[in-house]
């Protein structure tokens, strides 16, 4: 079912929220506090990224609200001159589901963590990817808990000794995205947070969807997790791991080119070498395919070692947003006839106990 077929509009996730014609530069996004976060953290990296792609939206700052968690990254709001709250762990996507529900001219942005948002917010987060609430959740993966000083995290790779695992990690870590994309979320997305540019592409484009949009950031803890993402930072080494996903171009990689994504005979999605099975067998990247199965395919080339690392934008589609329908139900009602209160209390589902 379409938005069409429910009466409602169709529009970009901006719609509705008030612009200004005053030209807006980074430093107007920067607030007057400190930002304390280890030297050479990656949130300086995506700070400074949001910052500078923010004014090009050209939104009023004060119809820009972050909402954060509990963890280093949920700092965040301290950091940007628009509206913030620094809420409670795990619950960041409940309460930016209120506020974007309540409010239709604001751009609500999550910000948190693998452990904010993957281990005590797991349900609140899969339920707002789910139900498709306008929000734009930014999830900073460095693979460990930083603010509670090196605990294993849901992201954590299998046998990694940590505090809280002395003996090396027997979980099964999380694949956000592939997460993400089974609760049926209508964008994800994925980048590096040395990538500017990547991170900018994607970032912008999550600004502009209408409907919950997810977008894991890799983000290097040089305290507790120092180097995790090295691999894909390396000249040597990012050539053939990362896998650039672009709409409408057969997905190909490697130093010349020398790889690429086809289907598998069992029906999935693989890596291959495009000297043995020709470039008319690669698979064209479009991330509007409705079925989410093709892009959650894509979620799962490569493993915790991040041999082989797809980024960009896995999925982008249309779907009415759990707001818009809310708020079609208010006004709905408000234009019906008041109920007769008594005769709601006094309903069939009332019953006498003795």
């Amino acid at each position: 079912m379409t938005a069409t077929d429910l009466g409602l509009p169709v529009l970009g996730g901006l719609s509705g929220v008030p612009t200004t014609d005053e030209p807006q530069k980074a430093k107007d996004y920067k607030s007057d506090q400190e930002v304390r976060w280890c030297p050479g953290c990656g949130d300086y990296v995506v700070l400074n990224t949001i910052q500078s792609f923010l004014p090009k939206l050209g939104l009023k700052r004060e119809n820009i609200v972050f909402v954060s968690g509990i963890g280093c990254s949920s700092r965040f709001p301290y950091y940007m001159n628009t509206y913030g709250m620094h809420s409670i762990h795990g619950r960041a996507p409940a309460i930016a589901t209120g506020l974007a529900t309540a409010r239709s001219d604001l751009s609500v942005w999550v910000v948190t963590g693998d452990g904010d948002a993957l281990s005590i917010g797991g349900n609140h987060l899969i339920h707002t990817l789910r139900r498709n609430v306008n929000l734009k959740i930014l999830l900073f993966n460095n693979r460990i808990y930083g603010l509670t000083k090196g605990q294993y995290s849901p992201t954590s790779d299998q046998g990694m000794v940590t505090k809280s695992t002395p003996m090396g990690s027997v979980d099964n870590p999380f694949n956000p995205v592939s997460l993400a994309l089974g609760a049926e979320a209508t964008f994800v997305g994925r980048a590096l947070d040395s990538d500017r540019k990547g991170l900018t592409e994607v970032l912008t484009a999550a600004a502009e969807h209408r409907g919950s949009a997810l977008v894991e950031i890799y983000q290097n803890c040089p305290i507790f997790n120092d180097g995790a993402f090295d691999v894909l930072k390396d000249p040597d080494e990012s050539a053939q791991r990362l896998i650039p996903l672009r709409a409408g171009e057969p997905i190909q990689f490697g130093p010349e080119g020398e790889y690429g994504v086809t289907r598998s005979p069992w029906g999935g999605l693989e890596v291959a070498k495009v000297s043995e099975i020709g470039v008319e067998n690669l698979v064209v990247h479009d991330p509007t395919i409705d079925d989410s199965a093709y892009a959650f395919a894509l979620s799962r080339i490569g493993d915790q070692h991040l041999n082989h690392t797809p980024t960009g934008i896995f999925r982008q589609v249309q779907r009415p947003t759990y707001d818009d329908q809310a708020r079609a139900q208010v006004e709905q009602a408000q234009q019906a006839k008041a109920p007769d209160l008594q005769a709601l209390l006094r309903g069939k589902d009332t019953w006498t106990v003795a």
